[in-house]
């Protein structure tokens, strides 16, 4: 009997536990439900913890897991033979050696960090190869496939070119704004140039008079005006700057080529209306991508290579083939490669009249007359090379870890040569996909990329409700993870919202994400999205003289004549921690007529100096103007008692804020636990 009674207890007991389980069950399942659909904005979202609080992760043994160490490749050059192939890896720091014949990666070259672009020698015999992350370039014997030299340059550079003789190198110092001229005989950069907004592309003309610089980002213009993006051109016999030329209304210019005659520089840009409402994306009139056209008398004009119901956004190189009456333009979000004749622009624009040339730049039919062949690629070809007989064209697909070998002949796809990434793709590497892509805006008009070049801000401001009013400047993608809200009015509690709802009603104008692509798409943007080291850093964490009196502004709690600052009105209140926000939405006074908001979030400030124009609406062109225009009441902390040295400081100590995760000796990324 004492047994039956204990074994009821049990079964009694298990029930209880069981319904107690079950409620408790529910009741988590229907809080993680509601949770989800906050953090996504209002949409029903599948309660995935993995998704939120794993796939993310930059470091730990599931994120690990779950990830892979993808190559990344970005750019290529052939050797003068046309034997080889050399690819720069961004995330793997290689430089691969490719036999495109036989689909063999045949040597695995160790390069400094995010390695960019690279050149071959005329003979063939040496490649350098610009690290971004490291201001060097490398210079590396091709017959030893050794690094020989190390070259340094200025911030972050990207494209580069030799001379027609081969003795100078020119490097576009994309974060430095300036241009390295490098003796490749001595070894070492003898001068360096201004150059426009951040220079990534680099060409020199075929007669050696000229190098063309292209620029990514607009010059500092009048508030609300139409951007104006820089060509600069440089004597290639003085090496000085020969001229700068604008191009209006454009700009992500991202590589430059010349024809083999030098008659014409054809140049990659966008066209962004950001000076009209978002709205307008259903007529065509948000983005357009084409080429710029210096011509050989100077005259300049803008072509489009979109259609008038289908776009073909973000090209990013251009190659010209040797016999000069082809050019072939990557577009990075389309996944395809243009094929432009060149003999009828020629005609198109020796017949133009200036009118027409204006009228060129917005017409989306004209493009029929010259693009003969779109050639479908895998994902994202950045990077075009072209073989010294013009029989091949290599399109670099940075997300496949891939390249597709074109027949220039047929106009098709040969060969697909495989570099050797990864054969799964993970969650995150398909983010990386959707982010580099167009399909999921109105006809395909353009991607995150466009917007968000290189992970960043392309430094406009735009129209986003359509309404006239709540001008938004575009804000970096870099290192989110740990910074909700997001939004200059904070509105958005996740990068979910953020990228979900948010996007599709206001941006895209499409049906939003599935929950598996938008699963992908924040993990890409949280995980993989980082800060490049900033530039304006000592080793060791150490602060020049200029930066430790900014850095006591920056913290002070009273002003230069003796008065207590009040805690709401010093900068290290809303701007502290390791990303140098408190994430609270403050008043500081910066409310235009055309404003509906009063409050914004306070914005991280890591690599602030790569970030202009500032503030919600982008109205500061630069951090001086903050508190010089902008802060008369000194509602945006106490600066009107600031001599003008003593703002100087403080800019300088501003500019050298930067992300943590990078170790003081070798700059090697690790994880910011704090902010995790």
């Amino acid at each position: 009997m004492a047994i039956k009674k204990m074994n009821k207890k049990l079964i009694y007991g298990f029930i209880v536990f069981a319904i107690i389980l079950a409620v408790v069950f529910s009741a988590l399942h229907k809080w993680g439900v509601k949770h989800a659909t906050f953090m996504a904005g209002g949409v029903p979202h599948p309660a995935n913890c993995i998704s939120c609080h794993v796939y993310p992760q930059r470091d730990g043994i599931l994120a690990n897991f779950l990830n892979n160490e993808y190559l990344t490749p970005i750019n290529a050059a052939v050797n003068p033979e046309g034997s080889k192939l050399y690819v720069t890896t961004q995330d793997a720091d290689l430089l691969l050696v490719v036999d495109p014949f036989n689909n063999k990666v045949e040597t695995k070259i160790k390069v400094g960090r995010r390695p960019h672009s690279v050149v071959i020698s005329e003979d063939g015999k040496s490649a350098y190869v610009s690290n971004q992350w490291e201001n060097t370039v490398f210079i590396i014997n091709l017959d030893t496939e050794l690094v020989t030299d190390t070259v340094n340059t200025g911030g972050g550079p990207s494209g580069m070119d030799l001379s027609v003789d081969g003795k100078i190198l020119y490097v576009a110092n994309t974060y430095t704004n300036d241009i390295s001229v490098i003796d490749v005989v001595q070894k070492q950069e003898i001068k360096r140039l201004h150059s426009g907004n951040y220079p990534k592309g680099i060409a020199a003309s075929p007669k050696g008079d000229y190098v063309f610089v292209s620029s990514q980002r607009t010059l500092p213009v009048k508030f609300r005006t139409e951007p104006q993006t820089e060509v600069t051109i440089i004597n290639a016999h003085t090496n000085r700057v020969d001229k700068r030329r604008n191009f209006i209304s454009a700009h992500i210019m991202e590589n430059v080529a010349f024809t083999p005659d030098g008659d014409l520089a054809i140049i990659t840009l966008v066209r962004p209306k950001n000076l009209v409402p978002s709205a307008q994306i259903e007529r065509g009139w948000m983005i357009n991508h084409g080429i710029g056209i210096i011509q050989e008398d100077g005259k300049m004009a803008q072509l489009l290579l979109d259609e008038p119901n289908a776009f073909y956004a973000d090209p990013y190189d251009v190659v010209v083939n040797p016999n000069g009456k082809y050019a072939y333009v990557s577009h990075s979000a389309a996944d395809v490669v243009s094929v432009i004749d060149l003999d009828i622009i020629r005609s198109l624009l020796a017949n133009a009249s200036e009118e027409d040339i204006k009228n060129y730049a917005n017409n989306l039919g004209l493009s029929s007359q010259y693009v003969i062949k779109r050639i479908k690629t895998g994902s994202n070809p950045k990077g075009l090379a072209i073989s010294p007989d013009g029989k091949f064209v290599y399109a670099v697909e940075r997300m496949t870890d891939h390249i597709a070998m074109i027949d220039t002949e047929t106009l098709e796809v040969v060969n697909d040569l495989d570099l050797g990434g990864p054969g799964r793709i993970t969650v995150t590497r398909k983010g990386g996909q959707f982010f580099n892509n167009a399909g999921h805006t109105f006809h395909e008009q353009y991607s995150c990329y466009t917007c968000h070049p290189d992970s960043h801000e392309d430094g406009l401001t735009y129209d986003l409700t359509g309404t006239g009013r709540n001008f938004a400047n575009v804000q970096t993608l870099r290192d989110l993870y740990g910074t909700a809200p997001y939004k200059w009015n904070g509105k958005n509690v996740s990068v979910y919202m953020q990228c979900g709802m948010r996007f599709s009603k206001f941006v895209t104008r499409t049906e939003s994400f599935s929950p598996d692509e938008l699963d992908a798409l924040v993990a890409y943007i949280l995980r993989e999205l980082k800060h490049p080291p900033n530039f304006h850093d000592l080793p060791n964490g150490k602060l020049t003289e200029s930066q430790k009196r900014g850095k006591a502004i920056y913290e002070r709690t009273m002003t230069t004549d003796g008065r207590e600052i009040p805690v709401k009105d010093r900068c290290i209140t809303c701007h502290n921690g390791p990303s140098y926000s408190n994430f609270k939405m403050a008043d500081v006074g910066t409310k235009k007529d055309y404003d509906d908001e009063i409050m914004f979030d306070s914005p991280n400030l890591n690599n602030v100096y790569e970030s202009a124009p500032y503030l919600h609406d982008g109205s500061a062109a630069t951090l001086e103007e903050i508190w010089t225009r902008y802060n008369p009441d000194d509602r945006h902390g106490y600066a009107n008692d600031m001599t003008k040295d003593q703002l100087n400081d403080l800019v300088e100590y501003l500019k050298s804020l930067g992300a943590e995760y990078y170790q003081e000796d070798n700059l090697e990324y690790k994880v910011n636990k704090s902010q995790l």
